[in-house]
């Protein structure tokens, strides 16, 4: 069988830290970065006789994905202990939801496909365990260090139904989950900082079946092109591994970066291994009709909708509205100028934004919200009223943004607005073509290449007469009407 004889079926478990100001359980800060073990409490180290209190922020987060996933919220939830040991749980279990959890049954389109979303449920993160020596490896550690400030933290896990059929297709299921994500702010999803990480489920079948293969689960990757290199190698492991009349195993595997391969973990666990029974310190969760309207009547613009309106609107490329929609404060910032428009148009806007503007703040680092929009909106109408070239804005432009000056501003003091008058470039055409008459009759008589030549001249000596300042556009219609 080839490569195309195989069909690859991938779900994702996406584990989303919810960017409330304290942890689930505890007033201890949720905050990434700070001294080791120094966010910590009785509660989130899981000490004798400490008793945990949900947070209604978390909650109403989980109803804000709901909505925009549209996920079913059961009238009530419940919390479950899962039973394992690892040295980043201090508690010996996680605090986390089984058969009842918050949200079920969703879904989410990406290009045009729906992919199923099993459920979205609450439960607390682990710390974080540092093994020193040997590169770092777990393996070829000396010792092992561990940091409990992010243990407690709360995380939301979102798990998609096998619908997505190959990387590239769970590359853009992420892309989509995180802008919605971040839209209706309930995480910053930053895959850099751990607070959006991917355990990737991959099975291969004979492509045209139904059944599912023996799936494996790779562990907690961390970036986009973790992710898609990691699920094309494992499909590509499995199909090897199936044609040679190997039976693929059920089990974790992980990311070798360096190797550029999946390696072995464990076998993977069922539900039973973790002895799962309700949590007794925490009563069920039932959200109140309040709650749920409060979320709705709050919740933003959703991505794909954003989208949809722009290039409606606006008249762009969905690749443009997609840009736009997934730089944070970037859409905004686009409508506000747009707003502010005196002449030009927003196409024309969001050239500059997709492209100089941009370039900008990826170069300083700095967000949107610091330029003014209505600076870019008097530059696009500059532009529009023939005042300065395309190329000449461009100068003014870094200027505007680098000073926080304002464009007209910008070109009075540089003396660079240019002349459109059409009568009074006329008569300097007449002008300059009264002086090179031998160069004109050349024109006229001469060849494709001779007259592209002689017009390239002739068009160099107005812009010379004119210091630069002279309209092309209109030079350049004027030149060819007297030219004949």
């Amino acid at each position: 069988m080839t490569a195309q004889d195989w069909e690859t079926v991938v779900g994702l478990e996406v584990h989303v830290e919810l960017s409330t100001a304290s942890k689930l359980f505890c007033g201890c800060a949720n905050e990434f970065g700070g001294e080791p073990n120094t966010n910590v409490c009785p509660v989130c180290l899981g000490l004798p006789g400490s008793l945990p209190v949900l947070n209604e922020r978390a909650v109403e987060y989980a109803l804000r994905v709901a909505e925009a996933l549209h996920l079913e919220v059961p009238p009530v939830s419940v919390f479950a202990r899962k039973n394992y040991f690892y040295p980043d749980m201090p508690k010996n279990y996680q605090t986390s939801q089984y058969d009842m959890p918050i949200t079920v049954h969703g879904w989410l389109d990406v290009d045009g496909a729906r992919i199923g979303i099993t459920r979205a449920h609450l439960e607390e993160d682990t710390g974080k365990t540092l093994h020193v020596g040997g590169g770092g490896r777990i393996h070829d550690a000396d010792h092992a260090l561990v940091d409990y400030n992010r243990a407690g933290v709360p995380l939301l896990e979102i798990v998609s139904e096998p619908d997505i059929r190959s990387a590239e297709q769970a590359k853009r299921y992420v892309e989509e989950l995180r802008a919605t994500l971040l839209a209706i702010q309930v995480s910053d999803v930053k895959m850099e900082e751990g607070s959006l990480r991917i355990d990737a489920n991959v099975s291969v079948r004979p492509a045209g079946s139904d059944g599912l293969g023996t799936r494996c689960e790779i562990k907690n990757l961390n970036s986009l092109r973790s992710l898609v290199k990691a699920i094309e190698h494992e499909a590509r492991r499995q199909v090897t591994a199936i044609e040679f009349g190997d039976a693929i195993v059920q089990e974790t595997r992980h990311w070798d970066e360096q190797r550029g391969r999946t390696v072995a973990g464990r076998s993977k666990e069922e539900a039973h291994d973790y002895r799962y029974f309700p949590e007794p310190d925490l009563v069920p969760v039932a959200p109140t009709p309040d709650m749920r309207e409060h979320v709705r009547r709050t919740l933003p613009e959703l991505p794909a909708a954003r989208r949809r309106r722009l290039v409606e609107a606006w008249g762009i490329r969905d690749d443009d509205a997609r840009v736009l929609v997934a730089t944070p404060g970037l859409a905004d910032y686009a409508e506000k100028a747009v707003a502010a428009l005196a002449g030009g148009t927003p196409r024309e806007v969001v050239n500059w934004v997709r492209q100089e503007v941009l370039a900008y703040l990826n170069e300083t680092g700095l967000s949107p919200s610091v330029l003014a929009p209505e600076m870019l909106a008097e530059l696009v109408g500059l532009v529009a009223a023939g005042t300065i070239s395309r190329n000449q804005a461009k100068d003014v432009l870094d200027e505007s943004l680098r000073e926080e000056r304002w464009p007209r501003d910008i070109v009075e003091a540089r003396g660079l607005a240019q002349v459109s008058d059409a009568g009074e470039l006329a008569a300097v055409v007449a002008s300059v073509l009264d002086e090179h008459r031998g160069v004109v009759e050349e024109y006229r008589g001469g060849d494709d290449k001779a007259r592209k030549k002689k017009r390239g001249f002739l068009m160099g000596e107005l812009m010379k007469r004119l210091q630069g300042k002279g309209n092309p556009q209109v030079l350049n219609r004027l030149l060819d009407e007297q030219l004949g």
